[in-house]
């Protein structure tokens, strides 16, 4: 095939030059800059042309496919799609490697022309969401997922163009949404680090920000949650977005050409540490199981990732008309029959999920009634509604250890609402009674489950007994500090079933002197079935 590389000269735009010769098509290397493309070019015997996206799309004419691998997208103007419509009214096929969720997802505006037209129109053929997708439901098959996490942790000597730095920047401090726990929340770009432990050792870092899955995972796989993470290997660098990020928070700081240069000229300064080494990692939950595809790099070939899936794509005879995001665009055969001359391995696992309860309780919680059980068997987020009364204790000692750990006050019928999460040490709880929110953070340990409000932390003997779960406080610690026993607040905190439904009943004494803090029972029901709303990113409202 005839195929026009725009941007072909770039860090991308190159590898995938260079597989696309190596498979035999007709490459043509185009850009602004004509000396760089036509060295490029010569290296590997192929076209060179000097082209501007804005002004020279007749140079289209005599190919059959163009790619856009320069970017970055986000900022391609008032006129994001004219190449893409460019190459649609030219008999066309257009394909592009872009990073950006909103673009990704626009380019559906141009399906009945590029239906009408014969040509394939796929937007984000790249590591994300086309790599993604695909390795997604690989591991999913018919499943629907709960959970999808996905990461890119590059080695630091993989080299680093403009584009993607442009990109990344411009995102770093500022809001993002994501999809977690079947709501759309709002996070910040380059925040929420987590660790990742790889097969061969590898140990990195990602951190938040925003891709095309996060937009689109959601309606398309149907998942509760779904999160993007990317890493630097070093942590010089991690942490210096880190702050830039905090500076961007409070400060309008632009992310312009000097800006970004000043970021490259570090980059380049740190590039000979660290290793080639990198990871693709993608992981779901489903089934009551955790399962990891892995995709591991040597030797510094990450950068040809983004460009396999567009390989893949180009390796099949005829490509499906229509214009849109390249969610499942490839199969996960395919794309690792693309990387097969490249130095890298996949690997696949999977672990059963065990959720909080279950694990601390054994054998004893399949005693307990099936509401019960329902309540305990989150592996994500759940979202549980209902009522309750709510009883206060009176004088100032109740009155302030109230106050202290944000108990609700007195009512009867209040709405409730209680939202479980899961991380990693356990769970999180946030009940809101009315308008009154607390939090708890439970996990397990060696002697049974704990219980944290804040500074204070409570050893609970959870124990199941006829039907019933009991939480009674057996010690606690304030901070490190063990309590005396003296000093412990009273617990008579149970969950039971009545007429078929899950029922709480809480009740808590003050240390000492046992009189009421507080007394809430009520009834749960789990919220399900919420329909993916819309995708709005926070900056356009």
């Amino acid at each position: 095939m005839r195929v026009l590389i725009l941007g072909g000269y770039g860090v991308f735009g190159e590898r995938l030059a260079r597989l696309l010769v190596r498979d035999g098509h007709e490459v043509t290397i185009a850009g602004r800059d004509l000396a760089k493309a036509q060295a490029l070019a010569d290296r590997l015997g192929c076209a060179a042309l000097r082209m501007d996206r804005q002004t020279d799309l007749h140079l289209l004419a005599g190919h059959q496919a163009v790619v856009d691998a320069a970017g970055p997208f986000h900022a391609y103007g008032e006129d994001p799609y004219a190449l893409a419509r460019a190459a649609i009214a030219g008999g066309l096929h257009y394909l592009d490697l872009c990073d950006n969720a909103t673009f990704c997802a626009g380019i559906t505006s141009l399906d009945t022309e590029a239906r009408a037209a014969g040509s394939c129109v796929l937007s984000g053929l790249s590591s994300v969401p086309a790599l993604s997708s695909a390795a997604v439901r690989a591991l999913t098959g018919s499943e629907a997922p709960q959970v999808i996490e996905t990461a890119i942790l590059p080695g630091n000597r993989s080299p680093r163009g403009l584009s993607v730095m442009t990109s990344i920047l411009s995102q770093v401090g500022r809001p993002m949404p994501v999809w977690r726990g079947g709501r759309w929340r709002r996070a910040t770009g380059w925040s929420g680090p987590r660790r990742y432990r790889l097969p061969g050792g590898l140990v990195r870092q990602g951190w938040q920000i925003e891709v095309p899955d996060l937009a689109l995972f959601p309606a398309h796989f149907g998942a509760n949650t779904v999160e993007f993470r990317a890493g630097l290997e070093l942590a010089a660098m991690r942490y210096g977005l880190a702050g830039f990020a905090a500076l961007r928070r409070c400060l309008p700081i632009p992310v312009n050409r000097p800006v970004v240069r000043t970021f490259k000229l570090a980059a380049d300064l740190l590039a000979s540490f660290g290793s080639g080494r990198g990871s693709m990692s993608v992981m779901v939950i489903a089934g009551q199981e955790r399962r990891w595809w892995h995709l591991l790099v040597e030797d510094g070939d990450g950068p040809f990732i983004p460009a396999i899936a567009t390989r893949a794509l180009l390796r099949r005879n005829t490509l499906p008309a229509g214009a849109r995001p390249a969610l499942e665009a490839i199969t996960q055969e395919e794309a690792e029959a693309a990387m097969s001359d490249l130095k890298v391995r996949t690997e696949r696992a999977c672990e059963p999920v065990v959720p909080l309860f279950p694990r601390v309780l054994g054998p004893a919680f399949e005693t307990l009634p099936a509401p019960i059980r329902a309540t305990h068997q989150t592996t994500d987020v759940s979202h549980w509604r209902g009522h309750a009364s709510v009883r206060r204790g009176g004088g100032p000692w109740s009155r302030l250890l109230g106050r202290l750990f944000g108990f609700p006050p007195t009512g009867e019928g209040m709405p409730v609402e209680v939202t479980k999460t899961v991380t990693p040490k356990g769970e999180t709880w946030q009940r809101r009674f009315g308008t009154r929110v607390f939090r708890s953070h439970l996990a397990s340990s060696a002697r049974g489950m704990t219980e944290s409000f804040g500074p204070f932390t409570f050893l609970l003997g959870l124990k199941a007994q006829e039907e019933t779960l009991h939480y009674p406080v057996m010690s606690g610690w304030l901070g490190p500090l063990p309590l005396p026993r003296w000093l412990l607040p009273g617990s008579v905190a149970q969950e039971h079933v009545r007429d078929g439904r899950f029922h709480f009943d809480v009740k808590i004494l003050a240390p000492v002197t046992e009189v009421l803090l507080v007394h809430y029972r009520g009834s749960l029901e789990e919220v399900t079935g919420s329909r993916v709303a819309a995708y709005v990113h926070p900056t356009s409202k």
